[in-house]
């Protein structure tokens, strides 16, 4: 007997079916080999991007499929299911991202040059914020950009850069000016579209414990040139052209956390069935039963939140759902994380073999508590703005 599926999975059923029928092109087997060779998994890049995928939040008026939120995630969750895990979604959803910020601040020049291109897969665009000094507290970046004879020249370093290897362009947060006393911290900021592909950036590897396939960088800017085309929305104001599409990058990530859980109770609950020891199956133990049916319970809890919380944005927009993004992002990833380590269990010994491909998901599902937001981050979000209690940070 399968696993019953999920009431949410109703929604967009059959797009759901159609990104099945095309990740079923592509086996476990493909994405343990672009793991291990630390390989971008360009044929299925090509073939996600050939069927339209890149391309739903892109309105059509700039070639896009002019779908809603809740495609985009419907679609995402189907490839975390699928078995690809996260190697598959960060292929995709990296260029993905620059896609809200275009379309509430960008020109309709950049949006018509650069969103077609983007939804086609022939522009592959990186985001840069991160630094090796600046994590979470985004507004303490020391990346600079200065003002020369026809833009800015910037110098600075980012980390954890994912898709840089891959990338032609990086929408980058860089400091053009500092805040005034008495005024917001994040004043100062801006945000380019600046390529990547240059001999004035370096671009080192960083070597990881897991999700292999898609490399995350350091990337190197020395009096590296941007023009006044290449600013995405106003001058100083970057920091918050970001935040408007945070909301909207935690849903997405959300989607994938439920569907690496998916991957995992059903990989694990199938293996059960099969496997005997002592003349049973072990899926007869309830030592193996009630780990697996929790694991079940908590994906269709956080699940229930996460399509909430695309109700709510397509409803009211990513700036009104503060709180349920970030419960979506935090329910989402503890139970897709708890999922695969309850799949480890059952599977035990045999999870560390490759050939079952348990460790990989246990690996990518692990990274989804600590980034893009870690979880403690999370909840100190929502003690100050839901709890009402004091800042802590």
């Amino acid at each position: 007997m399968a696993v019953v599926p999920f009431p949410h999975q109703e929604k967009r059923k059959e797009l759901r079916a159609a990104v099945a029928a095309l990740c079923a092109k592509f086996d476990l087997e493909y994405w343990d080999a672009c793991d291990r060779e630390h390989r971008f998994p360009e044929e299925f890049f090509r073939a996600f991007a050939d069927a339209g995928y890149l391309s739903v939040l892109i309105p059509e008026e700039f070639g896009g499929g002019g779908g809603e939120m809740i495609d985009q995630v419907a679609v995402l969750e189907e490839l975390a299911a699928s078995g690809g895990g996260l190697n598959a979604c960060s292929s995709v959803h990296i260029p993905m991202l620059c896609i809200p910020t275009l379309l509430a601040f960008g020109s309709r020049e950049q949006c018509a040059e650069i969103l077609p291109k983007v939804g086609a897969g022939e522009l592959f665009v990186t985001f840069g914020v991160t630094e090796p000094d600046a994590g979470t507290d985004t507004t303490r970046i020391t990346t600079k950009a200065t003002p020369t004879d026809g833009g800015w020249l910037v110098n600075g370093t980012k980390v954890w850069n994912s898709g840089a290897m891959r990338g032609d362009k990086i929408l980058l947060l860089a400091r053009t000016s500092e805040h005034a006393s008495g005024e917001r911290k994040g004043n100062g900021l801006t945000l380019f579209l600046a390529d990547l592909k240059a001999d004035t950036v370096d671009i080192k590897e960083i070597p990881k414990i897991g999700r292999n396939a898609v490399a995350s960088c350091e990337v190197f800017f020395r009096d590296h040139k941007v023009t006044p085309d290449q600013v995405v929305g106003e001058v100083g104001q970057g920091f918050y052209h970001l935040l408007h599409s945070l909301n909207g990058e935690r849903l997405l990530i959300s989607a994938e956390a439920i569907g690496l859980g998916r991957w995992a109770v059903e990989a694990a609950t199938r293996y059960a069935n099969e496997r005997v020891v002592f003349g049973r199956p072990i899926g007869q133990n309830q030592s193996v039963q009630h780990p697996l049916a929790a694991s079940y319970l908590k994906l269709l809890a956080a699940a229930e939140v996460v399509y909430s919380a695309v109700d709510q944005y397509q409803e009211k927009g990513g700036g009104a759902i503060g709180t349920l993004a970030n419960a979506a992002k935090y329910l989402s990833s503890e139970a897709g994380f708890g999922a695969c380590d309850d799949a480890m269990q059952s599977f035990g010994g045999y999870a560390y073999a490759r050939e079952y491909h348990i460790g990989r998901h246990w690996t990518e599902a692990r990274l989804q508590r600590i980034a893009p937001v870690n979880n403690q981050m999370v909840l100190n979000y929502v003690a100050e703005r839901s709890l009402g209690l004091p800042r802590s940070y």
